[in-house]
């Protein structure tokens, strides 16, 4: 009941979605992507949502951090949801750096009058345990310092999956894209309705 409250009171919700090759349908047809069946998900539902898809496949957060303002301008989006880290950690980029780039996306997008949700994103083991966890800190502590909304990692369940995930091991299958999709649109109703 509470998320019909939710969709009523806030008519016409805009997302800008700011990913990377996980959020761009990497691999597959857009129509297979996850982000595409959201959208055809809230249309089917009668949910006045609009996904605003920029997600780049090798997308960093400092790439992220130069495009960031003439996206805000163009779409106007009432929230902002921001993917991204995954190339940042696999190219060893320092923790303190990414905390920096996810703090100026954040503050950026809320200087824009948009609610922020930052996804903890987590990444390959072969990166060492200890450089593994302060990546994956490092969103909690954004989203503390910040105030964005701490949305969980859509990958967790899919990665284990070798069936769900393409041959190299780092991007979802065609197959993965509607678990995706029925994971995101629960978080995102959750974050809606915060």
């Amino acid at each position: 009941m509470l998320t019909n409250l939710a969709f009523t009171s806030q008519a016409n919700d805009k997302i800008l979605l700011i990913g990377d090759s996980l959020s761009a349908g990497y691999g597959l047809e857009q129509a297979q992507a996850w982000v595409h069946l959201l959208q055809n998900k809230y249309l089917e539902k009668n949910q006045p949502i609009t996904v605003i898809n920029t997600a780049i496949s090798g997308q960093t957060t400092d790439n992220a951090l130069l495009k960031i303002d003439a996206w805000l301008k163009a779409h106007q989006p009432s929230h902002v949801l921001i993917e991204l880290g995954g190339n940042d950690g696999i190219r060893g980029f320092p923790v303190k750096l990414l905390q920096k780039h996810l703090s100026q996306l954040v503050t950026i997008s809320q200087q824009h009058g948009a609610k922020v949700a930052l996804m903890e994103i987590h990444i390959p083991p072969n990166l060492g345990p200890r450089y593994g966890k302060m990546f994956t800190d490092s969103y909690r502590k954004v989203a503390k310092q910040t105030g964005a909304y701490l949305m969980p990692y859509f990958m967790t369940a899919v990665a284990v999956d070798a069936s769900l995930m393409l041959n190299d091991n780092l991007h979802p299958n065609a197959k993965a894209q509607p678990i995706i999709r029925d994971f995101m649109y629960s978080e995102i109703n959750k974050w809606l309705a915060d």
